[in-house]
């Protein structure tokens, strides 16, 4: 969906907040920046980067906090060697949010079991943009995201007639007002924010007030008009005698994130689906998503990062030289905490991007697959590659040589057959299937969808606002004539626990090549180190 934490809410003061974060939901824990809400990057993406930084930066301080105060072992990001170094500790017990967090005291988004304190800072942090009709705008018009929900609603019509639908964020409302006039006998569009008082003009201005009903309020803590709507659940009573509240035939939604978990609003869904879904008639729109990952070249762009890095290295010092001369106080002491900040702010923050399909060096490569019927809240809150390179979720494995990739790539840009583009880091992206159910109980009772639709926000769909979070290695990889190189590892992704609508990513890997032609058991020419390098999604 979603363009809140996305971009810049000129009215709202909270967006120019950084938060220093330090993650603990990772194996070792990682001092990471996270920041509670930021410009859209699509249109901040790096030229505008700066906007609001010196703000963000400076409150990002004064509010930072040291996740072990029993550990004096802080994190040292080695840009040089493309390797994070951590401490190792033995943290059998996961300390509750620090007291500025958007989080619950329990860790979740605060729109399930948050204090009153937790949801006001969550509506200012994340759901007050989403009161803008610009926001709404934004999304409306990106016609590959339209086109999508259009054909998966109106081209599946028979699905829809006479159903109880519940859209879930509904916003402006367009999806509820499509499932309306596919032939819903009822639609519950629920929004959060004050968009639900322009939701209630569109469906009076579309012919459809009668048949939708907008809920303002989270979708957690509404109830729905049971007796007063007549709503019916599949078997009538629960089996301890109690009357069933899961009376909804479909619910649609738009909920996805940037790399499609970050906002977490999947917490949602699963929690309404449950609630209130037909656990065997049911149907969830998107009914599947899948995450992918693949081995990139974005040379313009990093080496745009490592500049803006360096420049503001080089304006510290004159800072630093300036103030000692000037006002005779010496400042150098905070040298390696601001060049900390930069490193996380330039070098270790994923970029919002709009690729090239021939820059994708590989074939793209599953790391998750959600089936929103089935999908817990456990394997909603990210991905956990157990065992690091090697380990059993999150695994990628690619092969890359400049004769499958540089010629096409080379032309493309403008450049000869030999300028072979180097591996500039990796890009996240994913789908989301409109389509029947495939769990076994589904599979039997729920209808069938005739006309599944199809959402791609990776670089061969075009522009979408969802982008491609593109995490650019501190140095390339060349690619060599002749030879294949191999980039095995494994990408983590896991909540800030200052922040439970933001993730941080932590890719592992390990380089080797080997001859055209040589099976991958066969002779190695190199073999390189395990990398680690540890991202924020901003």
């Amino acid at each position: 969906m979603h363009l809140s934490l996305k971009r810049l809410s000129s009215v709202n003061i909270f967006s120019l907040i950084g938060v220093a974060v330090t993650v603990s939901s990772f194996h070792k824990p990682i001092a990471v920046s996270s920041f509670l809400h930021l410009p859209n990057q699509q249109y901040h993406h790096r030229r505008n980067y700066n906007k609001n930084r010196t703000l963000k930066n400076t409150l990002k301080k004064m509010t930072s906090v040291e996740e072990d105060t029993n550990n004096n072992n802080d994190v040292v990001v080695e840009t040089t060697s493309r390797t994070t170094t951590t401490p190792t500790t033995n943290n059998n017990l996961q300390p509750p949010p620090p007291p500025f967090a958007n989080a619950s005291e329990s860790g979740e988004i605060p729109s399930f079991n948050g204090s009153a304190k937790a949801k006001a800072t969550d509506f200012a942090n994340y759901f007050c943009s989403y009161a803008q009709l610009y926001h709404q705008k934004q999304m409306l018009a990106d016609h590959n995201r339209m086109a999508a929900y259009h054909a998966a609603i109106m081209g599946n019509s028979e699905a829809f007639k006479d159903k109880v639908v519940m859209d879930v964020g509904t916003g402006s409302g367009i999806l509820a007002v499509w499932a309306a006039q596919a032939g819903a006998r009822k639609v519950y569009a629920v929004e959060y924010t004050d968009m639900a008082k322009h939701a209630r003009s569109v469906m009076e201005a579309n012919g459809v007030s009668d048949i939708v009903t907008v809920i303002q309020g989270a979708v957690e803590d509404i109830e729905l008009p049971y007796d007063t709507d007549s709503l019916e659940p599949e078997d009538g009573n629960n089996n301890d005698g109690e009357k069933d509240n899961r009376v909804v035939d479909i619910i649609i939604s738009e909920w996805m994130g940037y790399f499609l978990l970050r906002e977490s609003m999947l917490d949602s869904l699963i929690r309404a689906r449950d609630k209130f879904l037909k656990p065997k008639q049911g149907l969830m729109l998107p009914s599947h998503s899948t995450m992918y990952i693949a081995p990139v070249t974005d040379e313009e762009e990093r080496r745009m990062c490592q500049r803006e890095y360096s420049s503001a290295m080089g304006d510290w010092t004159e800072f630093v030289e300036t103030t000692r001369s000037t006002y005779g106080v010496n400042m150098g002491v905070l040298g390696p905490e601001f060049e900390r900040e930069q490193k996380e702010y330039y070098l270790l923050s994923s970029r919002w991007t709009e690729l090239h399909p021939e820059s994708v060096l590989g074939e793209p490569q599953i790391l998750k697959e959600v089936d929103m019927h089935t999908c817990t809240l456990s394997e909603a809150r990210g991905i956990t590659a157990a065992g690091g390179i090697g380990g059993d979720d999150g695994l990628f494995d690619f092969d890359v040589s400049p004769e499958s990739t540089g010629d096409t790539l080379a032309h493309a840009k403008g450049g000869s057959p030999t300028d072979y583009p180097p591996v500039s880091g990796f890009a996240g992206w994913f789908t989301a299937d409109f389509k029947s159910r495939t769990d076994p109980v589904g599979a039997t009772h729920a209808p069938t969808l005739r006309n599944p639709a199809f959402l791609s926000t990776g670089p061969e769909a075009g522009y979408t606002h969802w982008g491609q979070q593109t995490f650019h290695l501190p140095t390339s990889i060349p690619l060599l004539r002749g030879e294949v190189t191999r980039l095995k590892g494994s990408l983590e992704m896991t909540r800030s626990r200052e922040n439970a609508r933001l993730y941080n990513c932590r890719i592992r890997y390990n380089t080797s090549r080997r001859k055209a032609g040589e099976g991958r058991d066969g002779a190695t020419l190199m073999k390189g180190e395990d990398v680690e390098n540890v991202y924020q999604i901003p």
